[in-house]
């Protein structure tokens, strides 16, 4: 599922923002502040941020600064202030679009849409490994070389498309229980390597198609090797 945070310290504004985004089938992470949704990016996987520019403490314009910083991800910036020389100083600082208040809602879904396509992250409800494909509407598993379907365990099934929607992306054990079993998970936290070892075994015949990487002392990553 594709990740949008919204960071405006007007709560209605998140709220319009997070119903016409999930009705889209995206999930929507709100913050009120730049402080917060800086700390959150840092721990968690993110595909586009939605930034205000005036905020308390810190404000979008710094917040747009570390995160470009940070990493190639997609900005877009919503605010009142609509003068060019806001625009222009916006852009400077990283972000690849623009919307001023008030803005139509479903203009904020195609602008959204078309950044994410831009930068190559799929809002598809499917994810292809080769021949193995997943489905997570359905929560299936669909091998297009047998025509067959089967179903995993659901955390397995979460684990799996988690690392497969990141081809590429390292993932800590801690990252990946923030993820796919949540802050309020207490147990072990080797059930991460579990469920890996578990995934690596069920898919052991298409190893020529993808992989899961084990990296010492950093964590897990998918590699895609067989379209």
């Amino acid at each position: 599922m594709t990740t949008i945070m919204v960071v405006d310290d007007e709560a209605h504004i998140r709220e319009l923002v997070r119903l016409f985004l999930e009705d889209e089938g995206m999930e929507i992470i709100e913050k009120s502040n730049g402080t917060d949704a800086w700390e959150y990016y840092e721990n968690n996987l993110v595909d586009l941020v939605i930034i205000d520019i005036m905020m308390p403490g810190m404000d979008g314009w710094e917040l747009c600064r570390r995160l470009r910083e940070s990493g190639d991800k997609p900005i877009l910036m919503i605010t009142a202030k609509g003068e060019p020389a806001d625009k222009i100083k916006g852009f400077r600082l990283g972000t690849d679009d623009y919307l001023v208040k008030p803005f139509d809602p479903m203009e904020l879904v195609m602008r959204v849409k078309a950044l994410l396509k831009r930068y190559g992250i799929s809002t598809s409800h499917t994810i292809k490994l080769g021949v193995v494909t997943l489905d997570k509407k359905s929560y299936q598993v669909l091998y297009t070389d047998s025509g067959t379907s089967a179903t995993l365990p659901l955390k397995e099934f979460e684990l799996l498309c988690k690392l497969a929607s990141y081809p590429g992306q390292i993932f800590t054990r801690d990252m990946l229980i923030r993820e796919i079993w949540g802050y309020e998970y207490d147990g072990d936290e080797r059930t991460v390597d579990t469920h890996i070892k578990r995934l690596r075994e069920r898919f052991q015949n298409y190893s020529d198609h993808f992989k899961i990487v084990t990296l010492r002392g950093m964590g897990y990553r998918l590699e895609v090797l067989h379209d």
